[in-house]
């Protein structure tokens, strides 16, 4: 079987363990049903995601020129504390920015490699944190708009990480925690203006299993641009890798933007 398509994020559900699609165009492939197979991805060319042209990729499945032009790449999307839109002051554009920013968005507590703190439209809960390839997390406060998010998230961070150690994550190097603890810990130091939204009464942790047949000792990243084919047998999916039992990885939402055949084969190994 043989598939080709631009790479976009994987979809995800929540069932007891989490189901991964990746949309190839006029198909979807359900990842789960691929484990155990031999899967040879090859790099076929970019595909820019906001104008769709072959241009090599900048950042987050962007060209250059749409990095810088596009409202789906403003700054505020990866530090939510310059949202402005509350202040109907414009971005890049702001009717956009207004449907994006001015809606319900969670601070939460999650548990990948070690516990982080991170936001999320209320939305995207529990996607945002599948992706993350958190085992657990928590819901901290919901406000009204991403800018208050954001200014919770800074304070918060000075006393926890908003980083992923990814290695950890892949390699299961995890432990339990208790978040509702540690919630609660972290409450004193949220900031007035978003006080008043703190989840004081919703302390249910969130607990996600992932479809691992095997997790790596060490891990390497595959750069598909540099070596153009890999092949391998899937043993795993967490956050947006792809874990292979040769110990090679492959994220597909830092891929996002390439155009790529996917062979599989007909068999388990």
């Amino acid at each position: 079987m043989e598939y080709q398509g631009v790479l976009k994020k994987m979809i995800t559900s929540n069932d007891s363990i989490v189901q991964y699609y990746l949309d190839m165009n006029d198909d979807f492939l359900n990842m789960n049903q691929l484990l155990d197979r031999e899967i040879e991805i090859s790099f076929e060319k970019y595909e820019c995601l906001s104008c769709h042209k072959n241009k090599e990729i900048f950042r987050q499945g962007f060209c250059k020129n749409c990095f810088f032009e596009s409202p789906n790449a403003g700054d505020w999307i990866i530090n939510p504390e310059k949202s402005t839109a509350h202040l109907g002051i414009e971005d890049r554009d702001l009717e956009f920015e207004k449907k994006m920013q001015l809606m319900p968005h969670i601070v939460y507590l999650a548990n990948s490699s070690d516990v982080k703190v991170g936001v999320t439209r209320k939305s995207q809960v529990p996607t945002r944190w599948i992706d993350q390839g958190a085992h657990e997390a928590i819901e901290v406060v919901e406000v009204p708009n991403r800018y208050l998010a954001g200014i919770t998230e800074v304070a918060l961070k000075d006393y926890v990480s908003d980083k992923t150690n990814w290695r950890k994550m892949l390699t299961n190097e995890i432990q339990d925690v208790d978040l509702i603890a540690k919630k609660e810990e972290l409450s004193k130091y949220i900031p007035e203006e978003a006080m008043q939204y703190y989840l004081d009464k919703n302390n249910k942790e969130i607990h996600i299993n992932f479809p691992v047949i095997q997790y790596p000792e060490k891990v390497k990243s595959l750069n598909l641009i540099k070596s153009s084919i890999y092949k391998g047998v899937l043993k795993g999916i967490k956050g947006q890798y792809l874990i292979f039992e040769d110990s090679i990885v492959f994220n597909i939402r830092s891929n996002e933007g390439l155009v790529v055949k996917i062979s599989i084969s007909s068999y388990e190994k």
